[in-house]
């Protein structure tokens, strides 16, 4: 697998989400399986460049490459300076949000709301590729179905996007429309992968090794791209890889070797956000990765009156020990993260 001139380690993806797919979350996810991941979206904005916000999720201190960074905008021009200006500070690949479906992207005429005007949308692509080429860094494009049923465009789109030098095509089987209710619908995802021949990477719903294998097979994607399904579970890509190897599931993980991962996450995690943000912006990574368990409900009540990062770290070593002592490995459940805790874009 490969975008432009960087070969990837597999066909897994982690799928950009703002206030998720930060730097330490996707080094988790690399690590446990991931072969690409891509940053959560930074605006096109040049006066909200120096936002703290903005300088975290710009943050790729000794990030594996590639590094990919999403671009979210509205106005072909700016969107040009924005990839040149994060291929200066370290992008090698940048995609292109054509698919947040959030209200405030969205009501800005960016993001998902693109796909109204493909004139619009194809010359922020050229516009993007042209300003990245010479730099040799490719660029990728992530889009949805439609803006809505009766406006499914993905594959006019895709084309356009092809021929004007994208180098690989997402597609979230859902429209702007839907958001994240219902089913995702792969039939559109299949078209526009017979109608390109760069590759097509597809998103939306996979949660586990034999819908992956499903999708594979019903959309002829070259990749899949996980979303929701890897908050707390970033070890789904190993899942994934073992069982599209093997045909068969991998045993759990052990739980002291999970509770290991997770310690350090929050330790890259606070080095990130500090010790005040760093404190509350890891309680949902943390809700996400107890909530399904053994007393785990109880525990991220408990967590979430936590106030300090030493107390938070010994409160997940204490909990998951004890774990431990009753399940050896992870506790089979099937943890999903509420759509609503994260704008997966």
């Amino acid at each position: 697998m490969r975008i432009g001139p960087h070969e990837l380690p597999n066909r897994l993806f982690v799928a950009p989400m703002a206030g998720v797919t930060d730097r330490p979350f996707r080094q988790l996810c690399k690590r446990l399986g991931a072969g690409h991941a891509v940053s959560e979206m930074v605006t096109s904005r040049a006066d909200l460049r120096d936002s703290l916000k903005t300088s975290r999720r710009l943050n790729h201190d000794g990030e594996s490459a590639p590094i990919a960074v999403q671009i979210a905008g509205t106005d072909a021009e700016m969107m040009a300076e924005a990839a040149r200006y994060n291929i200066e500070r370290g992008a090698q690949i940048i995609d292109i949000n054509m698919g947040c479906p959030a209200k405030k992207v969205c009501n800005k005429w960016a993001g998902s709301a693109l796909m109204q005007d493909e004139t619009l949308a194809l010359d922020i692509v050229a516009a993007v590729v042209e300003a990245s080429a010479p730099h040799g860094v490719p660029v990728t494009l992530k889009m949805r179905t439609g803006w809505c049923r009766q406006a499914r465009n993905a594959v006019a789109i895709a084309r356009g996007a092809e021929a004007r030098g994208v180098a690989m095509v997402t597609v979230h089987g859902r429209t702007r429309e839907q958001g994240y209710s219902g089913q995702a619908e792969y039939e559109t995802i299949a078209a526009v992968k017979a109608a390109l021949s760069i590759p097509v990477c597809a998103n939306g719903d996979i949660d586990g090794p034999e819908k992956a294998r499903d999708v594979l097979a019903a959309t002829g994607a070259d990749a899949i791209m996980i979303g929701r399904a890897a908050q707390g579970r970033p070890w789904i890509f190993q899942e994934i890889a073992h069982f599209l190897a093997t045909g068969e599931r991998a045993a759990p993980p052990e739980t002291l070797q999970v509770r290991e991962w997770l310690l350090e996450h929050l330790e890259d995690h606070y080095g990130l956000y500090g010790e005040l943000a760093g404190v509350r912006t890891a309680r949902k990574h943390i809700g996400w990765a107890v909530h399904a368990l053994p007393g785990g409900e109880d525990f991220r009540r408990r967590m979430n009156r936590i106030e300090t990062t030493a107390e938070q770290s010994r409160a997940v070593h204490d909990f998951l020990g004890e774990l431990a002592d009753a399940h050896p490995r992870w506790p089979e459940a099937a943890p999903t993260a509420d759509p609503v805790d994260a704008l997966a874009a």
